[in-house]
């Protein structure tokens, strides 16, 4: 169980610095192009010999927004015709097609998400048809925990809408709304209205959803705390299941579409740690669970209740319940997470859509991980959803001596235990109550791939 949070703006200013959100280990950047089209069908295929093959879950990327939110960092598309959807569903059910038999057909779907971009560019029929497709080629649990998840924007979905996502079968939902002050929607090219959202809200609720998520961003221009202030009890009058809020990043100089703001506008250092504590001590007076990273959820949800058995598991799309399975992306620049590998498609649409067209699956990149790259991707995994590291546990698995080969490392975390971010026993290491704001720079400490290449331990896996 994670000890209860505390916010110590000390420590995060001494420990601001830049470093992966640890949604996979390795991370993206360490994906080479040396892996194609043969090692993801080789990956597929040693994953369906596992003693006891792990179930799917699925992601589908739609990169589609009718018009830019000038914060976003996502791999989108700004189109106003509805047509291009119809072109992308049909190379995406060519995918579907392609990539679906190389499964056993006793390997069950548990989990479907739509991200984008603006999954509901498309049509609620459209989508609905890609989950009928989907379902014709994937062998779908009928599991009461099965996820059938989308990400909405209320400026664009309407009410009755979520009616036929419902019968599509999607119980989860997700919504873009980052801060409710018009002076903030103005300076990032989202008007969005309270009654809008409240609307979508209401009509998840009426049709069954388990959960709704609202994501909101701190660190945008012209935020203040009175102002995000109102927005969190507007939320929270919404009373969402889950919260996600985000650091915004600027980085124009990646970012094509952050170029658009003002950035004389954004909050200073210390107005932007002030918002991150407002959110907090906001979020965890009206009962919200912090979950780890940017995430919240009430006490009932599934989210909460899986950190508190264990069953937490942290991924591309975030963190999420289903642990025991393998993550397959579909669409231009969604990664996958099988058996021991992973990949990436092209991050660029005509990319991805020749692969297809050539009878392709559309792998770009990936990597297979070294039983050192398992070895940390299970520490880092159970660090970032559960809060410690169970020393004798890794010890037993791998078959090593835990303080000897992490001597480095253990190097590295000697400061952050000083501070008390972490306690260190013999047989676990446990991050306080100080450090649940600073996961990542834990993390880093066993990260070998920010270290030089010469200190990097080599590992392989007695047999």
């Amino acid at each position: 169980m994670m000890p209860r949070l505390t916010f110590d703006p000390d420590l995060l200013r001494r420990y601001d610095r830049p470093g992966p959100r640890y949604t996979s280990y390795p991370t993206a950047p360490q994906f080479g192009a040396d892996f194609g089209e043969a090692e993801l069908r080789r990956a597929i295929q040693d994953s369906n010999g596992d003693p006891i093959p792990r179930r799917l879950s699925l992601y589908v990327h739609v990169p589609f927004c009718l018009s830019p939110c000038f914060y976003c960092g996502c791999n989108r598309v700004i189109t106003r015709d509805h047509s291009r959807g119809d072109d992308y569903l049909t190379h995406l059910c060519r995918e579907i097609a392609m990539i679906a038999p190389l499964f056993d057909r006793d390997r069950e779907v548990i989990q479907l998400h739509f991200g984008g971009g603006t999954p509901n560019f498309l049509s609620a029929t459209q989508l609905r048809c890609t989950v009928d497709v989907m379902r014709r080629y994937f062998r779908f649990s009928d599991a009461s925990d099965r996820d059938i998840s989308i990400e909405l924007d209320p400026r664009t979905v309407l009410p009755r809408d979520i009616g036929e996502l419902a019968q599509a079968g999607f119980n989860r939902a997700s919504l873009g709304v980052q801060d409710f002050d018009p002076a903030v929607q103005e300076a990032v090219n989202r008007i969005q209205g309270v009654e809008q959202t409240r609307a979508v809200v209401d009509a998840c609720r009426e049709h069954g959803f388990r959960s709704v998520n609202i994501d909101l961003i701190y660190g945008l221009p012209n935020q203040t705390v009175e102002g995000f202030r109102r927005t969190l009890e507007t939320v929270i009058a919404m009373r969402p299941d889950r919260l996600a809020v985000y650091s915004y990043a600027h980085l124009p100089d990646m970012f094509k579409a952050q170029r658009q703001l003002d950035a004389s506008l954004l909050p200073d250092a210390e107005t932007k740690l002030a918002l991150l504590q407002l959110a907090i001590e906001t979020l965890t007076a009206a009962g919200y669970d912090y979950i780890g990273m940017d995430h919240f959820a009430l006490p009932d949800d599934e989210l909460a209740q899986a950190q508190a058995r264990g069953g937490l598991h942290r991924n591309f799309m975030g963190y999420t319940t289903h642990a025991d399975s393998d993550l397959v992306g579909l669409g231009v620049s969604a990664i996958s997470h099988i058996g021991t590998s992973f990949s990436q498609n092209p991050r660029d649409l005509p990319a991805w859509q020749a692969a297809l067209d050539e009878g392709r699956l559309p792998v770009f990149r990936g990597m297979f991980l070294s039983d050192d790259d398992q070895l940390r991707a299970d520490l880092i995994q159970h660090l970032m959803c559960q809060g410690d590291i169970p020393v004798s546990a890794l010890q037993r698995r791998y078959g090593i001596d835990f303080r000897t080969y992490f001597a480095d490392a253990l190097t590295q975390l000697a400061p952050l235990a000083a501070d008390g971010l972490v306690r260190i026993d013999r047989d676990r290491i446990e991050v306080s109550a100080r450090g649940r704001l600073l996961l990542r720079n834990v993390a880093m400490c066993f990260d070998h791939y920010l270290q030089k290449p010469a200190e990097r331990p080599r590992f392989s896996r007695a047999i």
